[in-house]
């Protein structure tokens, strides 16, 4: 009986409605095609060679680049239609305008006589600085001092602070997260806002409606707008063809009166908080700032709220969402989005540069680990650099299939000396980088193609400051709780498991 209620469930959802929907016209476009002419066959291999030219020719990263171009070659009609509808990047007219309208909010709203704001050049150290420069210049993302950091190394700690600091908002509070699911964490989050909208406090809440789509309701924001609260759905799934189908807001951001923000992996669902075990214990890490270096986040918040606006030019009083306290300095935080509108894979370069120029050791936690090549030489090389390579990814999967993709990456880097760690108590959810106790990101952005090429993320670039010793310290814990993976456990892998891992390696950048 759970199973056919399971079932009916899932066959009556909005998400295999939309998939069943977008089947057929993808369907429909396809035998049109194939009754265009009797040389169909000349007139699809003629149409997937010029498509291939044209993906070969884009600035995509090659990978991404070589999948799309076999599957166009392999299977010309479907690849073709797959491609112009998923795989291409290039902007439309919607996207464009939306872009301009990024971009123009975070130039209206930089305010010049921001207290806390400093100079990139301040940085002593010359990796440091020329990597919160490039942060600085591509992800538009200011450098402050004067700001207080916490680390908290599982989701049910930082739950516990969130609470009590929402409690204590007296003018606004945004939220912004990728998931949304009915659950006790939900029902105290939303006692809390209504308590608050009471009181006058203006709350807003922008949630990603693919992310959220199987977990509440198709309704669910006008039920937050029945409460008082602004709310707004990301990128709402219709069904029909369209490249928006891709983009996802992956972000966890919470600001509150503009001196308090969250930033890291948990979203508002019980798992987050162990308060239901799905993948055995749950994993998660969160950096809580307060000060000047809030700004960014809330202007993160804003840029995305007036993007998913109707309105041609919302009007903005910033004045009322600037910080008001400063704290006595303890090292730079540098938060930072990153946005698939662009050119620019801020997150992944953020990475890259710190593996570039660690000294002693770079660690890494992740839930996924589905690498690009730039990625993978990256972390290579400075293992055979002798640095102190470490990733811990989990050992119970979210997902099987982007477990083997994980999986499948393990080899090449085990065996040139990076050193892979399975969380052995259930699943990591966390994204950090730590490179010798001196600088870290803590974040959003996962290691995969989805985060570095179609996510909205962020993250926060933390140099110096004294919360670095907590971030240490939970990486050493996690080591002693995990499963360190040898090459000769590899080997022994099945051939048909390698075989598959293999040809979903091919495959990820499509995934």
């Amino acid at each position: 009986m759970q199973f056919i209620k399971k079932l009916f469930k899932l066959l009556t959802g909005r998400l295999f409605i939309s998939i069943i929907l977008i089947i057929i016209q993808l369907a429909i476009v396809a035998f049109f095609f194939l009754e265009w002419g009797y040389n169909y066959f000349i007139v699809s291999e003629i149409i997937g060679v010029l498509i291939a030219i044209w993906i070969s020719s884009n600035n995509s990263n090659p990978s991404y680049k070589i999948a799309w171009i076999l599957l166009v070659l392999s299977l010309p009609v479907f690849g073709s239609l797959m491609y112009l509808l998923f795989g291409n990047k290039k902007l439309g007219k919607w996207a464009r305008h939306k872009m301009r309208s990024y971009s123009e909010i975070c130039n209206r709203t930089r305010v010049e006589q921001l207290p806390g704001r400093t100079e990139v050049d301040m940085i002593s150290d010359d990796n440091h600085r020329r990597q919160s420069r490039y942060i600085s210049k591509i992800g538009q993302a200011d450098l402050f001092s004067g700001t207080k950091t916490t680390f908290f190394s599982l989701g049910e700690r930082a739950w516990a602070v969130l609470q009590k600091k929402l409690l204590m908002a007296k003018h606004f509070i945004f939220i912004e997260t990728f998931i949304i699911a009915y659950g006790k964490m939900l029902d105290r989050l939303l006692d809390i806002l209504r308590h608050k909208v009471k009181e006058g406090v203006e709350v807003f809440l922008l949630y990603d409606d693919m992310g959220s789509i199987n977990t509440v309701s198709w309704k669910f924001d006008r039920v937050l707008k029945s409460y008082g609260i602004h709310a707004s759905k990301f990128n709402p799934l219709h069904p029909r063809l369209s490249a928006r189908l891709n983009y996802r807001d992956h972000r966890k951001i919470c600001v509150i009166d503009g001196d308090i923000a969250f930033n890291g992996g948990i979203n508002f669902a019980d798992e987050y908080i162990n308060r239901s075990i799905r993948f055995g214990h749950w994993k998660d890490t969160v950096i809580m700032l307060e000060g000047p270096g809030v700004w960014n986040y809330t202007l993160m918040f804003i840029q995305l709220w007036t993007f998913c606006m109707h309105d041609e030019k919302p009007v903005i009083n910033i004045s009322r969402f600037l910080p008001t306290t400063a704290y006595a300095d303890d090292g730079f935080v540098q938060p930072f989005g990153d946005s698939p509108l662009d050119d620019y894979n801020v997150s992944e370069n953020a990475y890259i540069q710190m593996i570039n120029s660690a000294d002693r050791y770079v660690w890494i936690t992740t839930p996924y680990l589905i690498l690009d090549n730039e990625m993978i030489i990256a972390l290579t090389v400075a293992a055979q650099s002798g640095i102190d390579v470490r990733i811990v990814t989990p050992h119970y999967p979210d997902k099987k299939t982007v477990f083997n993709l994980t999986q499948a990456n393990y080899r090449r880097l085990v065996q040139e000396g990076v050193r892979i760690f399975e969380y052995s108590p259930g699943f990591i959810h966390s994204k950090v980088f730590l490179a010798d106790d001196k600088l870290a990101i803590v974040g959003t952005a996962n290691m995969d193609y989805r985060s570095f090429y179609l996510n909205f993320e962020c993250g926060t670039l933390l140099m110096g400051c004294s919360c670095l010793n907590d971030i240490r310290k939970d990486f050493e814990e996690t080591f002693d709780l995990s499963k360190e993976i040898t090459i000769d456990e590899i080997r022994k892998t099945g051939t048909l498991k390698k075989i598959w891992r293999n040809l979903l390696n091919l495959a990820a950048p499509l995934l």
